[in-house]
């Protein structure tokens, strides 16, 4: 699952492995805070740094007009978003790519613990990516 040519591949690969074992455990049909609360419980076993519910500031023209909770946020950088739906649609994508862009980072994880398998969607903020194109000393 590591493909070193995206950026944070081995933190998100270890984020889709801690939601794989909560989805193997607990199977479908549970609100999304139950998986909430299991995957905070299996990544923190795994000794992975996150922040649980963390409130981000939303800016418009350089203007703070709202703050938004993100499910988690992981070593700072990749953004977890959850949901617990029979199947994940684009809305849920778009979604995901916005949150992106309001909390300035560049990669995130959409994860549903709905269906009978386990998905997941690797998402990447393309404005950021581009800016940090720019500047050499990030990779």
């Amino acid at each position: 699952m590591i493909d070193d040519t995206y950026k944070y591949s081995n933190l998100t690969s270890q984020i889709i492995g801690c939601a794989m074992t909560v989805h193997t455990e607990l199977g479908n049909g549970f609100q999304e805070v139950i998986y909430q609360r299991a995957l905070e419980i299996e990544m923190h076993d795994k000794g992975i740094v996150f922040n649980r519910e963390h409130e981000m500031p939303i800016y418009y023209k350089q203007h703070s007009i709202g703050t938004r909770r993100v499910d988690f946020l992981v070593g700072g950088v990749v953004a977890v978003e959850l949901k617990a739906l029979k199947e994940l649609e684009d809305v849920h994508l778009a979604q995901s790519i916005n949150y992106l862009e309001a909390y300035d980072l560049e990669v995130g994880l959409l994860i549903n613990f709905g269906g009978k398998s386990l998905q997941f969607k690797r998402v990447v903020n393309k404005s950021q990516k581009q800016k940090n194109q720019g500047n050499p000393t990030i990779k």
